[in-house]
């Protein structure tokens, strides 16, 4: 059974998209492996844009090279986040660009050793049916896990929070995309197990842990209410962690909270 040291950053993936944005994107590993981090995730760093040129992708390589942080988890483009955007696989339209972005997503992924990879679902769009969009989704899921295979990557699907066009609420809603998904003959794909947006929506994440934790292919922390860092919510955040281990969970843990540069990490040293 994996043993996790609550108090050292160092067992941590710090999620540099949550975090750390008071700096440029890519200024934020360097940030990171000063604060006592040497894992990083990042959300689509480049802007909302599918297609970023190769100088762009060599800079965000070199800034987490130079840092010597290790990049363990990226989201493929999930449009314009900052507009209000979640996601791009199950927008009909969309998928030449999201086809494109899984290519360059695979080549960052073969170039930094980064093997989880968040699909975020996308919201849902007006003049495009639910079962419209849900085939999309399979489909783009599907090329996305074949690609990353290559590299013996991991598609993530994940529940959010705070989107009500977002169709993928709770733990069993990513779960049943994940579970059509292997249908057509995919392994490599798995719910990314959010504890902050599966509480905010209502799941009964002690439950969702004691049925699937050995499942979750990848777990992220916030603290509810507020998307703190952990202590400053109400949420059993230790416990849960614990028992997700307990019960099979291989993976880590990453920190997608939300909180200033000055305040972020102080709980680490309680």
């Amino acid at each position: 059974m994996t043993t996790f040291d609550f108090t050292n950053a160092d067992s941590y993936i710090l999620n540099c998209s949550t975090l750390l944005t008071e700096l440029p994107v890519m200024e934020r590993a360097q940030a990171a492996k000063d604060a006592g981090f040497s894992q990083v995730e990042f959300w689509w760093p480049f802007d909302g844009n599918p297609r970023p040129t190769s100088a762009e992708v060599d800079e965000f390589i070199a800034s987490l090279n130079n840092a010597g942080v290790e990049l363990k988890g990226l989201n493929f483009w999930a449009g314009n986040m900052a507009g209000g955007d979640r996601g791009m696989v199950s927008i009909k339209g969309a998928e030449a660009d999201f086809a494109a972005n899984v290519d360059i997503v695979v080549e960052i992924g073969r170039r930094t050793g980064c093997r989880a990879f968040n699909a975020l679902y996308g919201l849902r769009t007006e003049g495009q049916t639910p079962e419209e969009q849900d085939e999309v989704a399979v489909a783009n899921l599907k090329l996305a896990a074949d690609a990353v295979a290559a590299i013996d990557g991991t598609v993530l699907v994940e529940p959010v929070s705070g989107a009500e066009d977002y169709p993928l609420k709770r733990a069993s809603d990513a779960a049943e995309v994940v579970d059509r998904v292997r249908d057509q003959g995919v392994g490599n794909i798995a719910v990314l197990a959010d504890f902050f947006h599966m509480s905010i929506n209502g799941d009964d994440v002690a439950a969702v842990i004691e049925a699937d934790a050995a499942k979750f292919g990848h777990i992220q922390i916030a603290d509810a209410a507020g998307r703190g860092a952990p202590g400053t919510g109400e949420l059993p955040l230790q416990d849960w962690i614990n028992r997700s281990y307990e019960l099979g969970y291989t993976g880590s843990i990453a920190l997608e909270y939300k909180q200033d540069r000055a305040t972020a990490f102080e709980w680490l040293a309680n």
